[in-house]
């Protein structure tokens, strides 16, 4: 993907890989739209990067998506890249009742908002000479945390979407990459410290370098290993996997 020129709109920019990505593009040369879900984090970000703008925007109501992709086209016409981040990740516990708050969050949140977001710009983004759908999805949708079931089932759910989107978009100027992140210090899981993380920096300096190459899957090293345990056998791996993350740290 080329790396400058652009004008992207990143959900979920306010903080942790949004922001981070948002910063390092805007670095670049590109504008940069970020919308989120805490306004007070959207003018933090937009102040420190003179130049980078933001929109408020719902991703989990229909009519706020419509509104942001009406006002998105009419601001900024040439707005080539969409990129998908917005999430949030709760600890839960399939094995018992679930709260049904949880539940609804969680999926309008990470896998239809993104897939409404998408329709909604979809159109205007194939009028453009080059233009990407960028998904950020995680290492847990190919290899799920079962103490975040609902999380890693949304995960595993976009990674499905991208690859139809993909195919269906094959014959067009829009490419469809999908962000495959592992663990990384972020507030997600309160994991800005810890030590088993990928520190933030690192993951981003990786993940643009792969951005810039013709991957459709961005993926750094440390996440290739969880990707690649799908298939016969992955059963027994998750299992061992799981109870890994059980096992008390010393």
């Amino acid at each position: 993907m080329k790396l400058e020129g652009n004008t992207i709109f990143i959900t979920g920019g306010g903080s942790g890989i949004g922001r981070a990505l948002a910063e390092a593009l805007h670095g670049r040369g590109n504008k940069v739209i970020i919308s989120g879900r805490r306004k007070g984090h959207l003018e933090k970000a937009v102040e420190a990067n003179p130049g980078m703008d933001f929109i408020e925007v719902d991703v989990t109501d229909p009519a706020s998506i419509q509104n942001a992709a009406q006002e998105l086209i009419a601001k900024y016409p040439k707005l080539n890249v969409l990129i998908n981040n917005a999430g949030i990740m709760q600890i839960d516990d399939a094995s018992t009742a679930l709260d049904d708050d949880l539940i609804t969050s969680t999926i309008t949140t990470n896998l239809v908002g993104p897939i409404r977001l998408t329709a909604a710009l979809i159109e205007h983004l194939k009028q453009q000479d080059s233009a990407a759908v960028m998904i950020v999805s995680s290492v847990l949708g190919f290899t799920p945390m079962a103490m975040t079931a609902v999380y890693s089932s949304t995960k595993a759910a976009l990674h499905s979407y991208a690859q139809s989107l993909r195919f269906k978009l094959r014959h067009s100027s829009v490419s469809v990459l999908e962000i495959i992140p592992p663990w990384v210090q972020t507030e997600l899981l309160n994991s800005s410290e810890e030590p088993r993380a990928m520190p933030l920096h690192e993951f981003l300096e990786g993940t643009l370098d792969v951005l810039a190459t013709e991957a459709n899957e961005i993926m750094v090293p440390r996440a290739r290993f969880l990707r690649g345990q799908v298939g016969l056998e992955e059963s027994a791996f998750v299992t061992s996997f799981n109870e890994q993350l059980e096992t008390p740290q010393v």
